[in-house]
């Protein structure tokens, strides 16, 4: 039999390629290799460099733990990335024909959305910025801790922690001299500057109310001036470009926030901006904060332009019409891939790469013969050793809607045999899931579990219509839609309906508490980061303020009744199934408050239950968290259905 995956396996076991960049000649790709020790529990990051079929890789970096973001100077001769290998954070440009990397300048805070100017004289970059302490002056020791006072509504925000002024600038640093010019003053999130194609304008994205929402602005590139502001003050946007002659900027977003951007062309000379389409049948990946960045749109002539997006939760490479707004598809796996890098003549394009048996790698994509090669093999070994699960798709119909569904069978599957089951549910509400690696599915499933997840209504990557039938029905028709897909599994002799376990984290984990505070059917349950009381999240979260009111319909005061009958809170003393609650404690999107509130609420009721909170870890530790932590937390939603089911 196969070896299983282990927990320790998916947080060590793995060395990640990532943020792959082709060269603008087309001939090598520079990428971001990730590791975590399982000895020191230490992660590091160094850049490689390999030929564009994949051959001929070679480390670049040797020197710090992080380096990051390569990206290519305009006419391929030099490297820019950035590390930790000074006392702070540096930029650093390496010659790519010899010689060491060269230091042009450092801050004091992580810096990110590096971008070269077009002549190659000069790196943007954005970097935290505190008004009340621009040097970033750590405490001396032994002092109190500075008293926090504030007048804004977006004072926190998950992952970051306590905000009020201090936001992310955007800065230009002369590649030769050093010398460096904070170009954004105002007291907001600017992220990925892009340079105009005379380098004397940067576009970049403003975040608003923690990303709920953005605005692009054109910033003059020397400091001088007042940002120009070309899209609506509550509406969101999600990628952007200029076109070859910067006569016009295409974007993605929405002028309200529905969840599914659609494509803009604005006219730079006359203010004027054009809706290329009403409602964009698939998803352009626009980046997860603090994850990934966004993939950015690539004009291929003044007339056509190259995008990213998802359908149906599989990546597609797809071109838009700047006329007549038609969209085609160019080229499409049944897999996901984030970032997107192509050559100056925009033939080869480069992405990472995760799919339903492979993680961590890089593909690249022939334009020409629209074929793509993964030319990495980095996650080979470990699944060599213990292969992913072997995967169906299925379809339930209900009520007007079709729910795209997947299932994963454990390696050695003998349809003889009766196996549990595990329910997992996506987060969002507007996430969605697909033909993707998933630490927790494929952990369940490689140790014996059938895995069932699912994109019910209100998931993305299917169009506006199907993406806004959540708002204002949480708990409702997506939760019928969901009890379909186990209705429809639990059809297979091979799965055993007494043991069926539910499973999911922040808006999945809101559906877990919802479903087992209304019926009985599961066995155990693990909920993490739950959504329990929304009239007290509203007020305690990062952004429900704003998402709850988009989501609920309101605030409180508004929508009190809306409010009580559908959060979990009013209907969690009936839970009669054993379950595991899992909360960051410095979670300030779904604050540990709600976990709180659920665990002695169940606990009151008699209900078997056990509440496992993890200090300083924000809504993403099972991301981004320690590895210790991480490692933890799969070891205890493993045993927990082991146990139970």
């Amino acid at each position: 039999m196969p070896t299983p995956l282990t927990p320790q396996t998916l947080v060590y076991g793995f060395t990640s390629a990532s943020d792959p960049q082709v060269s603008p000649d087309g001939t090598r790709v520079a990428y971001v290799l990730s590791s975590t020790d399982r000895e020191s529990k230490q992660a590091s990051a160094q850049i490689w460099l390999c030929d564009i079929d994949g051959g001929n890789a070679r480390a670049l970096t040797s020197t710090g733990k992080r380096n990051a973001s390569p990206r290519w100077s305009p006419d391929g001769a030099r490297l820019a990335f950035v590390s930790d290998r000074v006392d702070r954070n540096g930029v650093f440009v390496l010659p790519m024909a010899g010689g060491e990397a060269r230091e042009v300048t450092r801050h004091h805070a992580p810096l990110s959305g590096l971008a070269w100017s077009p002549d190659g004289t000069r790196l943007a970059f954005t970097a935290d910025f505190d008004p009340e302490n621009p040097t970033g002056e750590k405490p001396k020791e032994g002092a109190a801790p500075r008293v926090r006072v504030t007048d804004r509504i977006d004072y926190k925000q998950d992952n970051r922690g306590y905000r009020d002024d201090m936001r992310a600038q955007v800065f230009v640093a002369d590649v030769a001299t050093s010398a460096l010019t904070m170009v954004t003053k105002d007291a907001f999130d600017h992220g990925e500057p892009a340079w105009s194609p005379d380098g004397r304008q940067l576009l970049c994205r403003i975040s608003l109310l923690n990303g709920m929402n953005g605005r692009l602005a054109i910033v003059p590139a020397d400091g001088g001036g007042e940002a120009r502001m070309i899209t609506p003050e509550r509406g969101t946007v999600s990628t952007w470009a200029w076109s070859p002659t910067g006569d016009h900027i295409l974007y993605t977003g929405d002028t309200t926030q529905t969840w599914q951007p659609d494509f803009f062309l604005y006219t730079v000379a006359t203010g004027e901006t054009k809706r290329l389409t009403t409602d964009l049948q698939c998803l352009p990946d626009g980046g997860f904060a603090t994850v990934q960045p966004p993939s950015q749109p690539v004009f291929l002539d003044e007339q056509r332009v190259l995008f990213h997006a998802f359908r149906g939760g599989a990546s597609g490479l797809y071109v838009i019409d700047l006329e007549s707004g038609a969209v085609d598809k160019a080229e499409g796996e049944l897999e996901t891939r984030v970032g997107f890098s192509c050559d100056a003549a925009a033939t080869r394009v480069a992405q990472g790469l995760a799919g339903m048996d492979a993680v961590g790698e890089i593909a690249v994509v022939d334009l020409l013969a629209r074929q793509r090669t993964v030319i990495t093999s980095y996650s080979r070994p470990v699944f060599e050793e213990s292969p992913t699960a072997a995967w169906e798709r299925f379809d339930v119909t209900r009520a007007g809607f079709t729910t795209e569904a997947w299932l994963l069978k454990p390696p050695g599957f003998d349809a003889t045999k009766r196996y549990p089951m595990v329910l997992d549910i996506h987060g969002g509400p507007n996430g969605n899931y697909g033909y993707a690696f998933n630490n927790i599915q494929q952990l369940l499933a490689t140790n014996g579990f059938v895995v069932v997840y699912s994109n019910p209504r209100g998931s993305s990557s299917y169009g506006r219509e199907f993406t806004q039938q959540v708002a204002k029905d949480w708990g409702g028709e997506d939760y019928e839609d969901l009890m379909a897909v186990v209705d429809k599994a639990l059809e297979r002799p091979y799965i055993d309906a007494a043991r069926v376990g539910i499973y999911g984290y922040s808006y999945g984990g809101y559906m877990t508490a919802w479903t087992i505070g209304r019926n009985h059917r599961f066995k155990a349950a693990v909920c993490g980061a739950p959504c329990f009381d929304l009239e007290s999240m509203w007020g305690t979260s990062d952004i429900s303020h704003t998402f709850g009111e988009l989501q609920w319909g309101g605030a409180p005061h508004q929508q009190r009744e809306w409010y009580a009958t559908h959060s979990p809170s009013t209907f969690a003393h009936n839970t009669r199934t054993p379950t595991l609650i899992i909360q960051g404690e410095a979670d300030d999107r779904c604050p540990v408050g709600q976990g709180e509130q659920m665990f002695v609420t169940l606990k009151k009721a008699g209900c078997e239950v056990r509440f496992v909170r993890y200090p300083g870890a924000s809504h993403l530790f099972m991301r981004v968290g320690p590895p210790e932590h991480r490692e933890d937390v799969l070891s205890r939603i493993l045993g927990w259905f082991q146990a139970k089911l």
